[in-house]
């Protein structure tokens, strides 16, 4: 077993989890084999691997940075109750 209940506790606690004692035990069984999975992958020669982000080369998705929806401000303030100019007017809340 790679990882101990009390592990499955400890992490439990901080992750602020009540875990009955049948939710620990599943909670152990499904860790340990994710981690024995992991080892398994650890153990692969991957030293002839180019690091990538993403396996294909795609050009970045930038566009240009412009304005397309112009507001109109009497349409905007056109609701509200008070207004100040293109400001909406508010009551004073500190004294």
């Amino acid at each position: 077993m790679k990882i101990s209940r009390d592990e499955i506790r400890h992490v439990a606690l901080l992750a602020r989890l009540a875990l009955d004692p049948a939710e620990e035990e599943a909670m152990t069984a499904t860790l340990d084999a994710i981690l024995t999975y992991m080892e398994k992958l650890g153990a692969l020669d991957t030293s002839a691997v180019e690091p990538t982000a993403h396996m294909l080369e795609l050009p970045a998705a930038w566009r240009e940075d412009r304005v397309t929806n112009v507001s109109d401000t009497d349409a905007l303030l056109a609701n509200a109750p008070a207004r100040d100019g293109d400001f909406f007017r508010v009551p004073k809340i500190i004294e």
